[in-house]
This record gives structure tokens, C-alpha cells and sequence, in this order.
């Protein structure tokens, strides 16, 4: 019997997922837990395993599109269930050979009208009408472009014309030298085309929902604080060798947890999360760590960070970012945050203005760390070059009043400048 493979639940929050890429075309055989397709969801991309072992003998779900949890999307079976014909949908994207779209042949003749049902022709006629009947976006832009979709030979299901090829007919089309236009004969300025629309992503959608949500929902205050990272900077110059021995690269990243969890626990207010008119105080520390991916950001979560050493946080910082950036990321990882720490500082950023992660009520912005001549004593009036850098905490004000926020932030602040040795 055919094995069903379905749609997969990634949290208890999620509804429904989007099929992005197929690792496998019908007839070809996988292994059980070998990655069979990837989907996007609200939470994660996420890579899926096959559930056992055998030949694709369907693909019920074409890339692209998103279905409800447990839809099954394909089925598996032997390789003499293989051999049975069975009726199934129209090939999707992966089973079509990724070649770059190319100008076809010029029409033929048209052929007679309404041949039998089932015949060469009929089959051909379903083939060309699924091809033609692209997305309304890439209609749009034939439109715009003034292309015919019908002479383009397209990768997607049956040979629809994707976004994609037409962008990449497009740019050889621009690319190839031609005759010159009328308007550019009449010395006319030929007319500017409107800009591309690209639709939002499943993740870049959650994004946009949670940050609105965000901002109707809290009353958004920042405190931004300037912290002395020269002790910090020595240390971690002083130890990465011997860090890295062990297989761990010591960044900043390890020293500002440590010192944010130390500073949570002496001021619980700020690791709590709002429930209806009350303040839910959490007895972990459970830190988001944000993580800028080529296709959006994720904020998996460092789970009772007040149990790890410096070198426990390193290797769970180390760890959540690589399987954030393979896909790898299971939705227990971006769940149960407390509290939560973003770090544009890597791009060149001075400091930001994050907008919290609901429910908490705090999210730690850092900023670039900068070598930077500072006044060392006022009285002397001495200078001195220093690893400066800005810490711009946003706090939920409906509940955190700005002395709890300055307080915190002095804190972390104090522990970072006098960083104790004996703690890495």
C-alpha cells in the first residue's frame, strides 16, 4: 500500500504551510528521514524528512502552493507500484527540467476546434491552457512588458511561465542588442515601466502581522545606554584561542547574555510577559536571539539561560543560528521566549528602536561595538580609546515604568564593564 506523506504540523499555532521545493521527482526512490520537500510556515522554513522509504510514485501539491496541515501532498510506494499507471494531477515545477526560459517556436496552425475528449490533441490543448493561465502577477507583467506568455517556455507546472523566467526573459530580452525604437528615433523618452510587485513571503507576512500587533498592543518606550566593552574586548581576545580548541568561536554575543540574565534575575519585571490586565513573572530565563536570514528573521529561543556557563551560551548561540540558516530550526526552538536580544550592531548599526516580541515587555537592541576616543577622567580631563558601544533596551510602558528600565540597563551595563575573568 502507497505510504500518504502530508503536510506536517510545525506548532500547535499553525494552521497551514507552504509547499516551496520538492528534493525528488515522481519515479525517483528516497530513504527514509533523506529530506523529501521543504515548506514555509508563519513560524519557520523548514526542511521535511521522508516518513519512509520507496519511490514518489505523486506529487499532489505543486511548489508554491499552501494547503492546511495533514493535506497530503504526495505518496510513496515500491518500485512496482511504481510501475502501475495511476491517475494523478499534473506534473509540478520539480518534475519539469529547470531550463532557463527561451523565446519558442512560432505557433503552428491553429488546430481544429473541440477534438475528442482524451486525445493527443485534447491533451495537448489542457497542456497549453494550464501553460498560458500563469498567476495574475506574472500576467501583469506580460502585459506591462507587452509579451506574449504563449511564446515563452516556462519551468513551472506544465510549463506555466513563473515569476521567475519571465524576470529572466526579461533581463536577456533588455540584454541583447536590437533595433532602436521609434521614440528613440524621434528623440521621444520612451515611456519608464512601473516597478516589479513581489508578493510577501509566508514569514515575511507572520512578520508584518506580529510587528502591527506589536505596536497596537504596547506602549513602546526606548532607553538607550553607551557601555564600555574594552574589559569585554580584552577577555574574549585574551581566551577565543582556547575557545576555539574546543570548537567554539567566542563572539560579543556570549558576554551580553550572560550579563542580560544576571540582570533579569536581579530585576524579575523585566522578564515577564503581559497576560490581560496582569504581569506573568517567568521562573527561567529564556532568551530570543534574533537571527537575520537571507529571507527574513527568525528569533529562536536559549532555554534556561541562567543554568549555562559563558561557554554554554556560546554553543547554544552557535548551534540555534546554524540550524536557523539550514532550516533545520523545530518550532520548540522559537517558543517560550522571556525576553529578547537583537543584535544590528554586525551590519554597522549605531542602536535601533526594537518593537517587542509580544508578550514580553523588554527587547535588547546592541550596536556596533567601536573603538572610539572617550573622556577617562573629567577632573584630569584625560582621553583614551575604548570599545564603545550603544544598548537601546524598548520596554513595554503600560508596565514597566522608565526608573525599572534605566535600572536594568545600568545594571547590564555594570556587569559588562567589570566583567569577571574567572566567569569564562
Amino acid at each position: 500500500m502507497p505510504t500518504n506523506v502530508i503536510m506536517p504540523q510545525m506548532g500547535e499555532s499553525i494552521t497551514e504551510g507552504t509547499l516551496v521545493r520538492w528534493t525528488r521527482k515522481v519515479g525517483e526512490r528516497i530513504e527514509k528521514d533523506e529530506i523529501l520537500f521543504e515548506i514555509a510556515t508563519d513560524k519557520v522554513d523548514a526542511e521535511i524528512p521522508s516518513p519512509a522509504s520507496g519511490v514518489l510514485l505523486e506529487i499532489l501539491v505543486p511548489e508554491g502552493q499552501t494547503v492546511p496541515i495533514e493535506t497530503v501532498v504526495a505518496r510513496l510506494g515500491s518500485a512496482q507500484e511504481a510501475a502501475t499507471p495511476v491517475a494523478s494531477p499534473a506534473p509540478t515545477a520539480s518534475s519539469v527540467p529547470a531550463t532557463p526560459p527561451t523565446l519558442a517556436a512560432p505557433a503552428a496552425a491553429p488546430a481544429p476546434a473541440s477534438p475528442p475528449q482524451g486525445s493527443p490533441s485534447s491533451e495537448a490543448g489542457l497542456e497549453e491552457l494550464r501553460r498560458t493561465r500563469s498567476s495574475p502577477l506574472v500576467r501583469r507583467m506580460a502585459a506591462r512588458h507587452g509579451a506574449d506568455l504563449t511564446q515563452l517556455q516556462g519551468s513551472g507546472l506544465s510549463g506555466r511561465v513563473t515569476k521567475k523566467d519571465f524576470l529572466a526573459w526579461l533581463e536577456a530580452r533588455d540584454a541583447a542588442p536590437g533595433p532602436p525604437s521609434a521614440a528613440s528615433e524621434q528623440g521621444t523618452t520612451p515611456e519608464v515601466p512601473e516597478g516589479l510587485l513581489e508578493p510577501f513571503s509566508p514569514m515575511r507576512r507572520s512578520i508584518a502581522r506580529h510587528m502591527v500587533a506589536s505596536r497596537d498592543t504596547s506602549v513602546h518606550v526606548t532607553t538607550v545606554f553607551e557601555v564600555d566593552f574594552t574589559r569585554v574586548a580584552r577577555l574574549r581576545r585574551r581566551h577565543k584561542e582556547e575557545y576555539a580548541r574546543r570548537g567554539l568561536s567566542l563572539t560579543f554575543m556570549p558576554f551580553i547574555l550572560k550579563a542580560v540574565t544576571q540582570a533579569l534575575q536581579e530585576h524579575p519585571k523585566l522578564n515577564a510577559s503581559v497576560e490581560g490586565e496582569a504581569l506573568r513573572h517567568h521562573p527561567n530565563v529564556n532568551l530570543g536571539v534574533a537571527v537575520a536570514l537571507d529571507w527574513g528573521l527568525v528569533v529562536p529561543v536559549v532555554k534556561r539561560a541562567e543554568d549555562l556557563s559563558l561557554s554554554g551560551l556560546a554553543r547554544a548561540v552557535a548551534d540555534l543560528s546554524s540550524r536557523a540558516r539550514a532550516k533545520k530550526l523545530s518550532p520548540e526552538d522559537l517558543q517560550q521566549g522571556t525576553f529578547t536580544i537583537t543584535n544590528p550592531g554586525v551590519f554597522g548599526s549605531l542602536f535601533g528602536t526594537p518593537i517587542l516580541n509580544q508578550p514580553q515587555v523588554g527587547i535588547l537592541c546592541v550596536g556596533a561595538i567601536r573603538k572610539r576616543v572617550v573622556v577617562l577622567d573629567e577632573e584630569e580631563e584625560t582621553l583614551g580609546v575604548r570599545s564603545m558601544a550603544c544598548l537601546a533596551l524598548s520596554f513595554d510602558h503600560r508596565v514597566i515604568d522608565g526608573s525599572d528600565g534605566d535600572r536594568f540597563m545600568a545594571r547590564v551595563r555594570d556587569l559588562l564593564e567589570n566583567f569577571p575573568e574567572e566567569a569564562i
